[in-house]
């Protein structure tokens, strides 16, 4: 998007004036839909450019309410380089008795910003590129930290809801069969409903529901936290002694001890250690960053080899240049469908002296 040169009268032609578009969650969904493998690839891209330092991701802001001390907003700002080449802002809020009420706890906007001109040129419904972009992140790091050790055959989910389901989908979809899955939530209900997606989507492997996270993870080899969980819930060292690889997502789930006996892979070192996150206490408790082993980005490029003798704990804390890599690629998916809606006169005053 580029915003014509003014006139000496100090008046934008119409030809080359910034446009905004709209894109719906529908079309979003149509964007990604059974394209698992290219938007891993877009997220491994999107590390590999933030790792090198063709980035800006500053911390996340975070609204809370004294009234709801359980729901937050928060918004991730960031600016990719590479081929992406865009600028933007996730606003994604978390009300979690929103599921009591029967609807999804997040709903997230991704908008869009021109490097030229800074004008905003399309909002994007996230919620969507939210949890792809965090399957898609999982699904990579499964397969880099698995490399080292027998790939794993028996997954298991503790927690439910729309990011497990949408990591399991990725994980499908990039290739991986278990010959076992297990299933652990609190409760019963979204339990039974995630066996039910997981049969209806044809998903290979026994599926077992287990009463309890300590039968999920002694019979898994790959464990995929994605809870609410506000404090570790998951506290003895021992339901890991057989080392498995362990995608913690919702990163609050695990107690310290728990990650001082592992190996630990995050995706960004400052963004994880915050927010009272499980690495987060362990450098409280600590007052050291040593039990980390290093991010996602070094053992993609091979500067961090990971060891098969002990469990091994990937803690993203979520980074918005993913959300800006996959909402990029949506973008320019709708594009070439024709079916981007434009919202005619969004910026209508484009005169600087009228």
């Amino acid at each position: 998007m580029t915003v014509a040169p003014e006139t000496a009268a100090g008046t934008a032609p119409a030809v080359g004036a910034p446009t905004f578009a709209v894109i719906s969650g529908g079309q979003v969904q149509r964007a990604l839909e059974g394209r698992e493998a290219e938007v891993v690839a877009m997220v491994e891209e999107a590390y590999r450019w933030h790792g090198e330092g063709d980035s800006v991701n500053p911390p996340s802001y975070f609204l809370r309410f004294p009234d709801r001390p359980t729901a937050r907003i928060i918004a991730l700002p960031a600016s990719l380089g590479g081929r992406a080449r865009v600028d933007g802002l996730k606003w994604i809020s978390s009300f979690p008795e929103n599921v009591a009420a029967g609807i999804p706890r997040a709903s997230a906007v991704l908008i869009l910003n021109d490097r030229e001109t800074g004008y905003p040129f399309a909002v994007l419904e996230s919620s969507i590129i939210s949890a792809a972009r965090t399957a898609a992140s999982a699904a990579l790091a499964a397969d880099r930290l698995s490399r080292t050790r027998t790939r794993p055959r028996r997954v298991g989910f503790i927690g439910t809801g729309l990011i497990s389901r949408y990591i399991h989908g990725f994980l499908a979809g990039t290739g991986w069969e278990f010959d076992e899955i297990g299933v652990h939530d609190l409760s019963a209900d979204s339990a039974a409903g995630y066996r039910g997606y997981l049969e209806r989507s044809g998903a290979t492997g026994r599926i077992t529901v287990h009463d309890s996270a300590e039968a999920l993870i002694r019979s898994s080899d790959l464990v995929v936290f994605a809870t609410v969980a506000a404090r570790p819930h998951v506290h003895d060292v021992e339901w890991f002694a057989h080392n498995p690889l362990v995608l913690h997502v919702s990163l609050r789930d695990l107690d310290p001890e728990i990650l001082l006996a592992s190996t630990n892979i995050v995706d960004d070192v400052e963004h994880c250690l915050k927010a009272d996150t499980s690495p987060h206490l362990v450098e409280q408790i600590t007052g050291s960053r040593d039990f980390l082993d290093g991010t996602l980005d070094d053992v993609l490029a091979g500067r961090v080899a990971v060891p098969a003798d002990r469990p091994v704990v990937f803690s993203p804390f979520g980074l918005g240049v993913l959300d800006l890599a996959v909402g990029k690629y949506v973008y320019d998916r709708v594009v070439g469908s024709g079916e981007l809606r434009v919202v005619d006169d969004f910026f209508h005053e484009l005169r600087r002296h009228g």
